[in-house]
């Protein structure tokens, strides 16, 4: 197996966004991840849904969108654990695996005999990654957790969004479910860690990783803003609360952002817009002094960038080396020649439905790089190449286990 984890097996146990992408993207380092899901229903994303994929005729195939962005790379077993039978198996995979992600609630997989403690025994070298809303511990512990409930609990949604003050004012979460991806992400970082102590000491562990957690981690210098002051950040819309000016304006003819990351580029801002005297006027000679006046600058901003379109800001602010940029569409994003030459865009081979689409992993490795497997599997793929080559299950057996609806 190619890749920096070709040495790696996966067994996921999980569904929806948060493990399934600490998954794919263990997937994408060459892990052979096994996904378990249930026969007949699978992962909830399955049906999340319209988009679907299209088939190569055009027509409307049953695959989802949100399945197919976050299970890359990955085999499908179906598997009923709620059957002695079915827990049976997934205890001798596990023995077998060197990582299991699970995000059941706290405690769900202990009547099953599938928690840490249960499998630990059976493999000491198992990293065992559980994910949940609130993590094993706390008061929160029982309760389930979305990632638009964590968005707005672990505080995010208070700073997203325009002030009540302006027109559409009010919190806004974010247009991706981040709680859940960057959760996923922390989790590949926790494995990887806990593999690398294992390949130390040989002993596995349990990871306790929770959304909440996450949330409140990745507020970053809003979080840190708060904690040097006792005053808590507030809704900006698109400024940033500690660089001026950093913000979108509105052009003749749409909008541009404006990233002003120090002094020299705010006085080639102002010599460009036709304004140098900004640069010397004491409101506004420093960062500090802008983001004391914000509202005196940015008013005359916005009455210099309506002037123009967007192309013609655009223009003049890169060549004098200011950043700025365009808001794309999603559609602009994959049209345009940057992602294009960084081959962000995946085509690939699907059994069901000859291909489908994807976006590539971002991670750049100059000796190991990237690799993909395969397109997301159809519910139950590999069943029986998975039980017979792993488990040494015969025909026989699986067909028997198929008709009594374990597998």
């Amino acid at each position: 197996m190619g890749g920096p984890l070709g040495h790696v097996r996966v067994l996921e146990l999980s569904r929806v966004l948060a493990g399934p992408w600490a998954a794919q993207t263990l997937a994408d380092l060459g892990a052979s991840v096994i996904k378990v899901e249930k026969p007949g229903a699978g992962d909830d994303t399955r049906t999340y849904a319209p988009p679907y994929a299209a088939n190569s005729d055009g027509s409307q195939s049953s695959e989802s969108a949100y399945f197919l962005s976050t299970n890359r790379g990955k085999r499908s077993v179906t598997i009923d654990f709620i059957h002695p039978e079915g827990q049976k198996l997934v205890r001798a995979l596990a023995a077998k695996s060197d990582v299991v992600i699970e995000n059941f609630k706290v405690g769900g997989l202990a009547k099953y005999g599938l928690d840490y403690p249960s499998l630990q025994p059976l493999n000491p070298g198992l990293v065992y990654c559980s994910i949940t809303g609130f993590g094993q511990t706390g008061p929160y512990r029982h309760k389930p957790g979305y990632d638009f409930m964590i968005q707005g609990i672990g505080g995010l949604m208070s700073i997203t969004g325009e002030p009540d003050q302006r027109p559409g004012g009010s919190p806004m979460k974010v247009g991706v479910a981040v709680a859940d991806i960057f959760t996923g992400l922390y989790a590949t970082i926790a494995i990887l860690g806990a593999l690398a102590h294992r390949d130390r000491t040989g002993a596995g562990q349990h990871i306790d990783l929770a959304l909440l957690d996450t949330q409140v981690a990745v507020l970053a210098n809003q979080a840190m803003n708060y904690l040097v002051t006792g005053i808590a950040p507030q809704r900006l819309g698109n400024a940033h609360p500690n660089i001026v000016p950093y913000q979108v304006f509105a052009a003749s003819d749409g909008h541009i952002i404006v990233a002003v990351g120090n002094e020299n580029q705010f006085a080639r801002m102002s010599e460009v817009i036709g304004r140098s005297d900004l640069a010397s006027d004491e409101r506004f000679a420093t960062n500090a002094s802008r983001v004391n006046h914000r509202a005196e600058l940015i008013a005359i901003l916005h009455g210099i960038f309506v002037t123009r379109t967007t192309r013609d800001w655009l223009d003049v602010l890169e060549r004098a080396g200011v950043p700025c940029g365009p808001i794309n569409t999603i559609a602009d994003v994959f049209a345009d020649p940057q992602v294009q030459a960084r081959g962000l865009r995946l085509d690939l081979p699907h059994p069901a439905i000859g291909s489908v689409p994807s976006v590539a992993n971002p991670i750049k490795y100059s000796v190991t790089p990237i690799s993909y497997r395969s397109a997301p599997p159809t519910l139950g793929a590999d069943t029986d190449e998975i039980l017979r080559e792993m488990l040494g299950v015969t025909p026989a057996e699986i067909a028997r286990l198929r008709k009594a609806c374990i597998v």
